[in-house]
């Protein structure tokens, strides 16, 4: 409460004086210069305005964010509109219609209260066809027209394996920005799993694409993870052979990485965390990172990295994070293993829900967007020889995390 407090009164800027956004950049072909820092999808009204007043000025929201339109809309009330850049997206799914577009983009902006947006995004386009959509660019090209969308994106963070299993996040990013109706893309890039961004904002920086960053830490509570492989390892008394070997493997690699854990003191990754987004701040071609948070303390931690770069201790930290959990982390948007599973697990997408509920708190939102699935999920694993794990080029212990996401996604429903 006395955090919350000492954010929401108006001499903050005089009690903390070093808790503001302390850098800017230009946002490729937008010209705007957006915080170094944006905002992901806070839900809590009084903290995103909090980061607006301590400079954060691109906000990121989504259709499919529950009611994260209007929490924006609230926290606008008053402010200087232009000193915003807003960026929203719409997730096409089946036979979409230009008139469709429209209702949705409109009653964005209607929940939002704004006349307009700076820029609309499509969501996760599934496969590279799905870039050219008409009704999605005719749409626009009107809502440009009548001054309602600035500027038009694209955000991706890796493929469903069960739509679209040959479609990777860089091959259809940069082919919008071979498309040339694209100005801001919005990407997962983090100091793990770097080389599907590196491509694309290399790409951006050639064309002046505006670049949004998602998934940047990939840092997790490591007592977390071995809390988890404790709980699958006593579940039931008889278990599969196949289980049996696929846990060993997973436990292995965590008594590999322990002792790196205790020796640079990872068991509490907030310095890991910092040394991530200095990671993604160092790059020059990256505009923007975007912080999820869930409270002012988080916020505070966040604000205080604005403006910094990545230090030889931080390359360091990270190194020995990598070390000691890089087998441990599924990269996100990478998806090689999925085309060697013989029941079609989505396996990137499971990560990500499972990173959803590990490292963002959202456990009852991961929970439901595991459920609805289609197909098969990771339960099927457990009489697998492990094919992912054969075929996963980072030796990431694949099988033994799926049987700890089922397990942490599936409480009280198997």
């Amino acid at each position: 409460m006395a955090a919350r407090s000492a954010w929401a009164r108006d001499d903050v800027s005089q009690e903390k004086p070093d808790l503001k956004i302390k850098e800017y950049r230009t946002l490729g072909r937008t010209g705007f210069k957006v915080s170094d820092l944006a905002t992901g999808s806070i839900q809590d009204e009084g903290l995103l305005a909090a980061a607006l007043d301590a400079g954060f000025n691109y906000i990121d929201t989504a259709e499919q964010y529950p009611g994260h339109h209007k929490i924006v809309g609230n926290a606008i009330k008053g402010r200087d509109r232009k000193s915003l850049f807003i960026s929203s997206k719409l997730l096409l799914e089946g036979e979409v219609t230009k008139e469709d577009i429209l209702k949705r983009s409109r009653k964005a902006l209607a929940e939002i209260g704004t006349d307009y947006l700076d820029c609309m995004m499509m969501h996760f386009p599934e496969k590279i066809e799905a870039l050219k959509t008409p009704a999605f660019h005719e749409a626009m090209q009107q809502l440009k027209a009548e001054g309602r969308v600035r500027y038009v994106g694209a955000s991706h963070h890796g493929s469903f394996w069960f739509k679209a299993p040959e479609e990777s996040m860089a091959n259809i990013l940069l082919a919008a920005a071979e498309d040339g109706r694209f100005d801001v893309f919005l990407l997962a890039y983090n100091f793990l799993q770097a080389d599907q961004g590196k491509k694309v904002l290399e790409v951006c920086r050639k064309k002046n694409i505006g670049t949004a960053l998602m998934k940047t830490s990939p840092v997790t509570t490591f007592n977390k993870i071995k809390a988890g492989a404790e709980r699958i390892k006593q579940q039931g008394k008889e278990v599969p052979a196949l289980y049996e070997e696929g846990i060993q493997r997973y436990t292995k690699m965590l008594e590999q990485g322990e002792p790196y854990i205790k020796k640079y003191n990872l068991e509490n990754p907030e310095e890991a965390h910092a040394a991530a987004i200095r990671f993604c701040l160092d790059n020059p071609h990256v505009h923007t990172v975007c912080c999820s948070m869930r409270t002012f303390d988080e916020l505070e931690h966040f604000v205080r990295l604005s403006g910094t770069r990545l230090t030889p201790d931080d390359a360091a930290l990270l190194a020995a994070y990598e070390k000691a959990c890089g087998p441990l982390y599924c990269r996100h948007a990478c998806g090689l293993c999925e085309p060697q599973c013989p029941h079609g697990v989505p396996v990137n997408t499971i990560m990500r829900y499972h990173h959803y509920f590990l490292a963002q708190g959202r456990e009852r939102e991961a929970m439901q967007y595991y459920a609805a699935i289609p197909g098969s999920r990771a339960d099927v694993c457990v009489t697998c020889p492990g094919h992912c794990e054969q075929s996963c080029p980072c030796g990431v212990a694949i099988q033994g995390k799926l049987f700890h996401a089922h397990g942490d996604l599936s409480m009280g429903t198997d």
